[in-house]
């Protein structure tokens, strides 16, 4: 099946698409009269291009998630690469001329559109994974694990950035702002790429695998308000202003969380909705995507980034319904297949790693910013877990369970780049520490082995336990050993 896949792939996208490629780059090299007039004849108006490039990032995100697979990586790790070869960072270093026809600038803002909405439903997916994981209790190593894998990180990330602000700040000049978002980027865990490594190596029903999600979770939920209040500063607002914000924003979350939530539960229930009633799939998609884009709108409105409005739709709506179920599933598998991939190009288009500049101290910065973003995730975590029960093999496994960044920390830089908190080479820095320590992450478990697997506790006071999942006695085999 994967190899007629492959073949199909390769015959209807990839060789049209290298013919043209091709096409343009013999038409700009040559200067005969046939050949010039074969160019004007195939000239693209701004809406060819503009597919033309949907085509190209599309399969360059496709093969080079694919590649990352048979690598033994995540494949969100081999589309972030594909972003970053289609900028200056390659084809624009290699071929100028061929970027430039298969990327002009007219197209690049219909392009960030599509970003923009590939993100936004993204983090709809995200608080929908959020909003599954039920817990019966937090027992304390869970909170003493989520608060050492978030504050020893952002802690220590916060003081090696303060002999780094005259450096590497961005244009807003502001460093208290640069301090606290390097902290919350050494922070940050990626819960969906670390949910699919979890579930690639069936360690999602084991202790390391529940605490890992949870400790994600949780960490992550903080990150994005503390860089709610830090874009919030630096975007002018007074103190005053940011206090009427949070406000807004808490009384926004707990409408969401409360009598929305209900409400949306009561009406997924209905008759209606039922599969047996008249609703349609399609009815509830085009609700859903609409109520996403409007809850974004709506936290833009009262200062709070558009991602965390679209995050609150994930934890608001009904997962008790398999209608809805299945027009969400759907939402977030297009954004994350189709739409995620022109994010991944916006990013890549402004990050020219070849350009980086590596003098001593950028040197000395990125081997920094390496080391302290593994050891504080991974012995932190583990230190925490180790205090309070767990022996040390298994308590390393979930520390490098939670050193996994990937995607998350690529949004959040985006987002500290254009609001001018940090400048081009910190961005750079900080994407080749996102996608070390993303990468390393399956090696380090394959070398942890599967003896450092726990099996999950059974169902106890203090046992998380995930939405439509029961804590199994015996954990399924991990694929570790193979």
């Amino acid at each position: 099946m994967r190899r007629g896949l492959g073949a199909v792939t390769v015959v209807m996208a990839v060789l049209p698409l290298a013919v043209i490629v091709w096409a343009a780059v013999a038409a700009a090299s040559a200067e005969s009269p046939g050949v010039a007039a074969v160019r004007e004849a195939a000239r693209l108006d701004k809406g060819g291009h503009f597919f033309l490039a949907v085509a190209a990032i599309l399969l360059a995100a496709f093969l080079g998630g694919w590649l990352a697979d048979r690598l033994g990586q995540p494949r969100v790790v081999g589309e972030i690469c594909a972003g970053l070869a289609m900028g200056p960072t390659v084809l624009g270093r290699f071929a100028p001329e061929v970027k430039d026809w298969l990327f002009p600038a007219n197209t690049l803002p219909m392009l960030d559109g599509l970003a923009q909405v590939g993100l936004v439903f993204f983090m709809f997916g995200v608080g929908r994974e959020l909003t599954g994981m039920r817990l019966r209790s937090i027992g304390p190593q869970v909170l003493l694990v989520t608060q050492a894998s978030l504050l020893i990180p952002f802690a220590v990330g916060a003081a090696v950035a303060v002999p780094l602000v005259d450096e590497f700040a961005g244009t807003a000049g502001d460093p208290t702002a640069f301090v606290l978002f390097v902290g919350c980027t050494l922070s940050v865990t990626a819960l969906p790429v670390l949910a699919r490594i979890l579930a690639d190596l069936r360690l999602t029903h084991t202790r390391q695998g529940q605490l890992s999600l949870i400790a994600s979770a949780l960490g992550d939920g903080v990150v994005w308000l503390v860089l709610t209040a830090i874009l919030a500063v630096v975007h002018g607002s007074s103190p005053a202003n940011v206090l009427w914000n949070a406000l807004f924003a808490a009384v926004l979350t707990v409408v969401f969380l409360g009598p929305l939530r209900k409400g949306l539960a009561a009406w997924a229930r209905s008759r209606a909705l039922s599969d047996e009633g008249d609703g349609s799939d399609a009815t509830v998609l085009v609700l859903l995507a609409g109520g996403v884009a409007a809850t974004a709108t709506l936290t833009t409105l009262v200062g709070v980034h558009q991602l965390v409005g679209a995050l609150l739709a994930g934890l608001a709506w009904p997962a008790c319904n398999a209608r809805t179920a299945r027009a969400a599933t759907r939402l977030s598998a297009t954004s994350k297949a189709v739409l995620l991939p022109f994010f991944f190009f916006g990013f890549g288009l402004t990050i020219d790693l070849g350009a980086l500049r590596f003098d001593r101290y950028s040197m000395l910065a990125l081997a920094a910013l390496i080391v302290l973003a593994v050891a504080t995730k991974v012995f932190g975590s583990a230190l925490s877990a180790v205090l309070t029960g767990m022996r040390p093999r298994p308590a390393l496994m979930l520390g490098v369970l939670l050193n996994a960044r990937g995607l998350t920390e690529l949004v959040i830089l985006q987002i500290g780049y254009q609001a001018g908190i940090i400048d081009q080479r910190l961005l750079s820095i900080l994407t080749i520490v996102a996608l070390v320590t993303t990468i390393a992450t399956r090696p380090l478990l394959r070398l942890l082995g599967p003896e450092a697997v726990e099996p999950a506790p059974a169902h106890s006071p203090h046992s998380p336990e995930l939405h439509g999942v029961s804590a199994r006695n015996e954990p399924e085999r991990s694929s570790l050993s193979r």
